[in-house]
């Protein structure tokens, strides 16, 4: 039998990925990518009584292929809290999906593991930007403030790595920043020794200090757009960038737009802390839309869109 592990690239796919492997860190092939590189089932090429762990991404956008592998006799495990559409019933598929907006898929392995590395699901949670969430677990954890926030910054740190156009973009490949994590059974010791940390931590402080001094391109009580410039910070920043303003704005919702290698826009979006719902119906009205009711984005929105968009976005969180 052989191992496969599909990860998303970002904060909540890595912490999900560790609490398993250092359960049961058996010899597995890893299969990820940039955050938005979601339909990663289709580099997957199991045969029958292998099995695979899936971790963070979209079920729906990866039906065909699930169901390709399921067919063929591939044992499945499916953890993710993003828009899975209908469940596949199948004897071969073992799903762990839960669309609440205070779930993440860390949060889901934590569950699952009953809190054996509880700390890296915290830290995962403040990574998706389930800030309250995270910071009662941390609080019933007995952390201390101080604490807590090392973990925040971390989950923050690894978040950042995920986002991009493209493996280029990023500080470190999803898997070789794993690999970084691997022997870390406590996130303080890799906040305190790893050369990785120290290297985002440097990195996200200067693409976020230059997101700083942007003007959004419409704002209202309601909500905000802001269209960053084609450049390798802002698409490392597109992410956490969504998060602080929505963070520093809890009653407005925020759309955070890209340029892309393919010419066309890449869309974050976050609905308001004080109501968040809405950010996946919104994202699903367009081609390569999707994502969870709280934080939603489009991989590729056409340049002649975005008026579109920009009018939809207003329309539908006014």
């Amino acid at each position: 039998m052989t191992q496969y592990y599909v990860f998303n690239g970002d904060a909540d796919g890595l912490c999900a990925l560790h609490q398993l492997r250092l359960v049961d860190p058996i010899s597995a092939n890893l299969v990820t990518g940039v955050k938005r590189d979601i339909k990663l089932l289709d580099r997957v090429e199991a045969n029958s009584g292998d099995r695979v762990t899936v971790l963070d991404i979209s079920l729906d956008s990866n039906r065909i292929d699930l169901m390709r592998l399921l067919e063929m006799g591939v044992i499945v495990d499916y953890f993710d809290h993003h828009h899975a559409g209908e469940i596949p019933q199948h004897p071969n598929l073992t799903p762990y999906i839960d669309l609440s907006a205070e779930v993440c898929t860390s949060l889901l392995v934590d569950q699952y593991l009953n809190g054996a590395f509880h700390l890296w699901a915290i830290t995962a949670a403040f990574g998706d930007n389930l800030i309250k969430k995270a910071q009662q677990l941390a609080h019933t954890a007995g952390l201390i403030e101080a604490e807590a926030e090392q973990l925040a910054r971390l989950g923050e740190y690894l978040n950042y790595n995920g986002y991009g156009d493209s493996l280029s973009d990023l500080h470190f490949h999803p898997e070789k920043l794993y690999k970084e994590l691997e022997s870390y059974s406590n996130p303080f010791d890799f906040i305190a020794e790893s050369y990785a940390f120290t290297q985002l931590a440097s990195g996200f402080n200067e693409d976020m200090s230059q997101a700083a001094l942007l003007n959004p391109l419409m704002s209202n009580d309601r909500c905000a757009a802001y269209l960053l410039p084609d450049a390798p910070w802002a698409r490392r920043a597109t992410g956490n960038f969504a998060n602080k303003l929505a963070n520093e704005n809890p009653e407005r919702a925020h759309a955070v737009i890209t340029p892309n290698h393919s010419g066309k826009y890449t869309v974050s979006v976050r609905a308001s802390l004080a109501n968040p719902q809405g950010a996946d119906v919104l994202c699903l009205q367009f081609d390569t839309g999707g994502g969870r009711k709280a934080a939603a984005g489009i991989n590729h929105l056409p340049t002649d869109s975005l008026d579109n968009f920009v009018t939809r976005f207003k329309q539908h969180f006014s």
